[in-house]
């Protein structure tokens, strides 16, 4: 068998076989972001069944985040919307920056037009 016709048949490989689940794990993070940016999700380490999955699973969380808002009193507070599921090659959000005591003071004195 020639080198040529192993590559091809391990590319026809489906994405859960043994084979591309070994050569995903050894996979570098650089290496799974770079394929993440190419949009070749069956490069990365989710099969396209698990992205589908993760897509039902976000979508259906954010139903229901709707249906607490919808039934909730306009004066209560809503609950936070729910964070999708992170897909492979995707950077962690950041956090929103916390408004504190010190901030909030020097916020108003801007607002009110007193730079210092």
């Amino acid at each position: 068998m020639s080198a040529r016709r192993l590559r091809v048949l391990i590319e026809r490989l489906p994405p859960e076989s043994a084979t591309w689940t070994a050569l995903r794990n050894s996979a570098s993070p650089e290496e799974i972001a770079a394929q993440a940016d190419k949009g070749e999700p069956e490069k990365a380490p989710w099969s396209q069944q698990e992205q589908l999955l993760a897509l039902v699973a976000d979508r259906l969380a954010r139903v229901e985040w709707v249906l607490w808002c919808v039934n909730t009193d306009k004066k209560s507070k809503r609950p936070d919307p729910p964070e999708p599921i992170r897909r492979p090659g995707a950077k962690p959000r950041k956090a929103k920056p916390k408004l504190t005591e010190n901030s909030a003071n020097r916020l108003f004195q801007l607002i009110q037009g007193g730079a210092e």
